[in-house]
């Protein structure tokens, strides 16, 4: 991202839920960095999931779905 990197923004992004009491709002990295350091440090950051590039369709329905899962 051209401003600020997705680690900074989702800070801000959770800083600013906590501040305004707003709903926490689901955030799934989607990154070519793929080290299991990457996917520690975007979910210390504050995101719920993570997916490395290049993923597929079907890989990033499933981490939808895993967030989002379908009401019984």
């Amino acid at each position: 991202m051209p401003v600020m990197g997705g680690l900074e923004a989702t800070r801000m992004i959770r800083q600013i839920e906590k501040e305004t009491h707003q709903t926490k709002c689901q955030i799934i990295a989607l990154t070519a960095n793929s080290q299991p350091s990457d996917t520690e440090a975007c979910l210390a950051a504050g995101m719920d999931d993570f997916l490395a590039k290049p993923f597929r369709r079907h890989e990033l329905f499933a981490k939808i779905e895993l967030q989002f899962p379908a009401e019984q």
